[in-house]
């Protein structure tokens, strides 16, 4: 009989072995709808941020599940995403004078 420790480790194992191959899947699709250049930037942005990575991830693969490409994304493109999507306007500090 197994005790609960094992058991659980199993379904933790289980899970995380799922995350690993649905995330697998999603770059293979992403890989078919991207250029070299413009896979080989978002994998660097995986490295540097995971966060942003994950959200042009899905909604690369969203925009393919809806039909929407006609080609594949640039390099370029995908420069244009990351600048949009991680585009902060710089706050206006302003001096009063008495």
């Amino acid at each position: 009989m197994p005790d609960n420790t094992e058991d659980a480790a199993r379904k933790e194992l289980n899970k995380r072995l799922k995350a690993i191959q649905l995330e697998q899947q999603k770059r293979l699709l992403a890989k078919r709808y991207m250029t070299d250049g413009a896979y080989e930037r978002l994998m660097n942005v995986r490295v540097s941020n995971y966060d942003l990575y994950m959200n042009i991830l899905n909604m690369i693969i969203s925009t393919a599940q809806s039909g929407r490409f006609s080609e594949r994304i640039t390099e370029k493109q995908l420069v244009e995403i990351l600048s949009r999507l991680t585009y902060k306007p710089e706050p206006k500090i302003e001096f009063k004078r008495k």
